[in-house]
C-alpha cells in the first residue's frame, strides 16, 4: 500500500488572477487529502470517508454519476492519465480529508493532485518518455495538475474533457510549491516563483468557513467560469485592437508600458469588462506587491489596510462576493485582526484572519459566535478552523 498527502491551500491574497497570468501570494495549509492505493485485480475503485458506496471505474468507462459527484474527479484524472501514458493498472483508492469541503480551501483540487499523484508513482509514469520530454520540475507538475481539470493540452500531453472549471493552477502550484510557514508569491501563465516571506511562529490564520458553499459545480460554475471568461474578451478586445497575439491580460501589460491604459481604453465600452480589468490590475498589480512587502518588514497595520482594499476590489469590481463573506470580513477586523480577507472562487466560501497563534482558537470562537448571531441561517454549518502555512504534498 502506498499513501499520499495533499495539503489544501490559502490564496492570502490573488483573487481571480492566476488564469489571467496575474500574481498570487499563497500557503499551503497543514490540513489535505490523503489517499491510501494498493493493488486491484481488476477495475479501478475508489472509496471515501465522506460518503458512502465505491465508484467503479469499468475497463476505461465513464460511470454514469449525478452532476458534482466526487467520483467525477477520480474518472477526470485516471482518463487523463490513459490518454497521456497508456493503460492505468487496476488500484482500489480510499481517500480521507480534514478540508472543509467546497470552503475555498481547494478540496477537489486537492483531491485531483492527490488522486494524479498516487496514480502515478504507482504506475511508474515519471520514467516514461512523455513525462521526461514535458515535466521537469514541480512548477511543471502543478501546471499540469490543473489540466486535470480545465481539459488543457500541457506540452504534448494532449488535453481531455477535464471537470469543466476554466481555472489557472493556483491551487496545484501552492500545493506542490509553497513552503512551510511561509508565504510564497507566484506569478502565472508561465508560473514563475517569486519571494517567499516567513510567518512567524506567534501568527496564525484562523479561516471561517461561511457556511455558503463554494461549490465549483451545477449553478456555481457558471458564476464561476465567467469571470474567467471575461478576462479572453478582454484580451481579445485588446488583440483586436492592436494586432496582437496575447494571450492574457498580463502578456498585454508585458507588450509596452502604458499598455494598462490601452486595456481600459478597448474595454471602456463595456462596464462588464472594465470592471474585471479593474479587478485583475488592482488584485495583481498593486495590492499583492505591496502586500509581500509589508509582511517582510513586519508591517502588519499596512498588510491589514491592503486586505481591507482587497476585499472591497472583490466585492465592488470582480462580484464574487456574497453579504455573508463581506460581514465575516468585517468582523474579523472589528475583532482585532491583523487582516481578514475573502478568498477561493467566491460566492460563498471562506475567509482568513490573520491573528496571534495564542489568541487564535479563543478569536475563532468569538468570531463565529458573533457571525452565527447576525446570520442565524448558517447555524450547522458554518465553523471556524486555526492553521499555518504547511508544507507540500508528500508521499507518507
Amino acid at each position: 500500500m502506498t499513501r499520499w498527502f495533499v495539503p489544501g491551500r490559502l490564496e492570502v491574497f490573488g483573487k481571480h488572477t492566476d488564469y489571467a497570468g496575474g500574481n498570487s501570494l499563497l500557503a499551503a495549509v497543514d490540513r489535505g487529502v490523503t489517499i491510501d492505493l494498493s493493488d486491484a485485480d481488476a477495475h479501478t475503485t475508489a472509496s471515501t470517508t465522506a460518503s458512502s458506496g465505491d465508484v467503479v471505474l469499468r475497463n476505461g468507462e465513464t460511470p454514469d454519476l449525478p452532476s458534482g459527484h466526487w467520483g467525477g474527479y477520480v474518472s477526470a484524472v485516471v482518463e487523463r492519465l490513459r490518454l497521456n501514458f497508456g493503460e492505468i493498472r487496476p488500484v482500489r483508492l480510499h481517500v480521507d480529508s480534514d478540508l472543509p469541503l467546497a470552503s475555498g480551501m481547494s478540496s477537489s483540487s486537492a483531491l485531483v493532485v492527490a488522486l494524479a499523484l498516487s496514480l502515478i508513482d504507482h504506475n511508474g509514469l515519471r520514467d516514461t518518455p512523455q513525462w521526461r520530454e514535458n515535466i521537469h520540475n514541480d512548477i511543471d507538475l502543478a501546471g499540469y495538475m490543473a489540466c486535470f481539470e480545465n481539459g488543457m493540452t500541457f506540452g504534448t500531453l494532449d488535453g481531455v474533457r477535464g471537470v469543466g472549471t476554466f481555472g489557472g493552477s493556483e491551487d496545484h502550484t501552492a500545493m506542490l510549491c509553497c513552503k512551510a510557514d511561509h508565504l510564497t508569491q507566484f506569478r502565472f501563465c508561465p508560473i514563475v516563483e517569486g519571494e517567499s516571506v516567513l510567518v512567524p511562529d506567534d501568527l496564525s490564520f484562523v479561516v471561517a468557513v461561511s457556511g455558503l458553499l463554494a461549490e465549483k459545480t451545477g449553478a456555481a460554475l457558471a458564476s464561476y467560469n465567467q469571470a474567467s471568461i471575461r478576462t479572453r474578451e478582454i484580451v481579445a478586445a485588446w488583440n483586436d485592437a492592436t494586432g496582437r497575439e496575447d494571450v492574457t491580460i498580463a502578456d498585454a501589460l508585458a507588450s509596452d508600458e502604458d499598455a494598462s491604459e490601452g486595456l481600459r481604453a478597448v474595454v471602456g465600452h463595456s462596464p462588464e469588462l472594465t470592471s474585471r480589468l479593474r479587478a485583475f490590475l488592482t488584485e495583481s498589480e498593486d495590492l499583492i506587491p505591496a502586500a509581500t512587502a509589508a509582511l517582510r518588514t513586519g508591517d502588519l497595520e499596512t498588510f491589514g489596510h491592503l486586505s481591507d482594499l482587497s476585499q472591497k476590489n472583490a466585492d465592488k469590481q470582480l462580484g464574487n462576493q456574497v453579504p455573508e463573506t463581506n460581514r465575516l470580513q468585517a468582523l474579523a477586523r472589528e475583532l482585532g485582526a491583523h487582516g481578514a480577507s475573502s478568498f477561493g472562487a467566491g460566492f460563498g466560501g471562506s475567509v482568513w484572519a490573520l491573528t496571534g497563534t495564542s489568541d487564535a482558537e479563543a478569536f475563532g470562537e468569538e468570531w463565529l459566535a458573533r457571525y452565527t448571531s447576525e446570520y442565524p441561517g448558517v447555524q450547522g454549518r458554518a465553523s471556524v478552523l486555526v492553521t499555518r502555512s504547511g508544507g507540500p504534498a508528500r508521499r507518507l
